[in-house]
């Protein structure tokens, strides 16, 4: 009998209005149902925003460091809880444990950093250009947020944005990916049993079409944090902006990593193995694309195909595993498309290049880590994100090169580049369009007290982690006092 799980709005565990459900299932084993979800609407939605306005008027007056030792609390309980989470999110997303284990790590992470950020939402005092008058900025929480979250990494995102929200006295309208609910279920219970107001934490499953787009349109929602692909963050952008809400925009990337003739190679093929195939490739900062100079192309080529063959593929929960399915069927086709739109554009596969069915990888959606070499930067397979193990190599005679090909694409998350020489580093550094690059690394491995996202169409500015995430849901409110019993007009008693 399959787990029947529920809403939580208005401090209740609750069925959807519209008597609903969807099916959640191990993407490595479709026959295991992992739970059953109620499938939600706009009424849910109203109603959980009703709930979050009203618990906002007393969240937002208790003191932002007691906030911040219920996130901490939170953490206390992930970590007690780590090995069990992982379980459930591997069953229900498929990545291997090493990975998940990971993933709750990082929203063990963020629930600590947010207990620290608590005594740290600084303002500014600055001299006035009167006497007797002070001046000085506060940080002040901004409503209710809505945020929505997607299924390759169902604790730490989730985490990226619900902690920070919270700490700075703001209350949550959350949907998460369909294909990752139950994972999300679980951070809903450790955040009440840390101590969150139940009103204050609203919880609604269901699709991007019936709860992802009422939430955004929703006129008692301040403000909109996403994850997910540039197509819906446009969508999302478009419907917000009508009301002037403040959205943060976390979207796709095209990521790649350069290696220059210098390279530690062995370092390097480390680093493009995970950042290519970690995750199944199902990381908006994996490794797309594999930029290499002419003078170790084909040595490294080699290199790497010789150990991508090697990777084992299966269920994630076999700790002897290396890459696990991808999420659903439309995923493994949109992958599969994307191989034969590689081959009639006239790149060569080398690996892979079709799903993998031997034995029990039959019963899930698993496909072979695929390499293509010979690839132009302007085929669509080095342009486009693909969410999945298929890796494009190009060929380079320069940095200069390398770095104008990583360049030349509408997409500008993470970067790598592999070099001993130290004028390389800081010229890719300093030339990369990226929010993020690498030195001797993947393009993967962001760490929870660092700003994380992008430019050109991977964002809208804003950042995730570190500091900057407080930035976005707070609010500056900038406070004068005047102390000197009589009027004085700024610009004009002063000059």
């Amino acid at each position: 009998m399959s787990k029947v799980y529920k809403n939580f709005i208005d401090g209740e565990w609750v069925d959807a209005s519209t008597g609903e459900t969807f099916e959640n299932r191990n993407p490595a084993n479709w026959d295991e149902v992992v739970g059953i979800f109620p499938r939600s609407s706009k009424e849910d939605v109203d109603r959980a925003v009703r709930a979050a306005r009203k618990a906002y008027k007393e969240w937002r007056l208790v003191p932002a460091p007691v906030r911040g030792e219920i996130m901490k609390k939170a953490g206390d309980i992930m970590v007690e809880r780590k090995e069990e989470i992982a379980r459930l999110m591997t069953r229900e997303m498929g990545k291997i444990l090493a990975e998940t284990r990971g993933d709750v790590q990082e929203g063990i992470d963020t629930a600590y950093y947010a207990f620290g950020e608590s005594r740290r939402l600084f303002g500014h005092t600055v001299p006035s250009e009167l006497p007797n008058k002070f001046n000085m900025t506060m940080r002040m929480p901004i409503g209710v947020a809505g945020l929505i979250t997607p299924w390759n990494f169902p604790m730490a995102i989730p985490s990226w944005k619900i902690f920070p929200a919270l700490t700075c006295g703001n209350t949550v309208v959350f949907k998460p990916a369909s294909d990752t609910p139950a994972t999300a279920t679980v951070l809903v219970e450790i955040l009440l049993e840390a101590g969150v107001p139940p009103q204050a934490i609203n919880l609604v499953h269901g699709t991007g079409s019936e709860v992802g787009i009422p939430i955004v349109e929703h006129p008692d929602i301040d403000l909109i944090s996403f994850t997910g692909s540039s197509k819906v963050g446009k969508i999302i952008n478009e419907k917000a902006g009508r009301q002037l809400k403040r959205v943060s925009l976390e979207l796709g990337g095209k990521n790649a990593q350069i290696v220059m003739d210098d390279a530690n190679l062995e370092l390097a093929l480390e680093g493009v193995l995970w950042g290519a195939f970690g995750t199944t490739g199902q990381r908006c900062t994996a490794t797309s694309r594999l930029i290499l100079h002419e003078k170790i192309h084909d040595k490294f080529v080699e290199m790497l195909v010789d150990a991508t063959t090697k990777l084992k593929l299966g269920n994630g929960l076999d700790e002897s595993v290396q890459v696990g399915p991808v999420i659903n069927k439309g995923q493994l086709e949109t992958i599969h498309s994307y191989v034969e739109i590689g081959k009639k554009e006239g790149a060569t596969l080398l690996c892979g290049g079709e799903p993998a069915e031997d034995g029990d990888l039959k019963k899930g959606f698993f496909y072979k880590p695929t390499i293509f070499v010979d690839v132009k930067p302007s085929m669509r397979i080095a342009q486009e994100e693909i969410f999945g193990p298929v890796l494009s190599v190009i060929k380079v005679g320069s940095l200069d090169e390398a770095i104008e090909v990583l360049n030349g694409t509408v997409y500008g998350l993470s970067s790598s580049i592999y070099t001993q020489d130290v004028n390389n580093a800081y010229k890719a550094m300093r030339d990369i369009e990226a929010g993020i690059t690498y030195i001797n690394g993947p393009t993967i491995g962001a760490e929870c007290h660092m700003p994380f996202g992008g430019v050109k169409e991977t964002g809208n500015g804003h950042r995730e982690g570190g500091w900057t995430v407080y930035e976005f849901f707070s609010e500056v409110k900038t406070v004068y006092v005047d102390f000197s019993g009589r009027l004085q007009r700024a610009q004009i008693d002063n000059r």
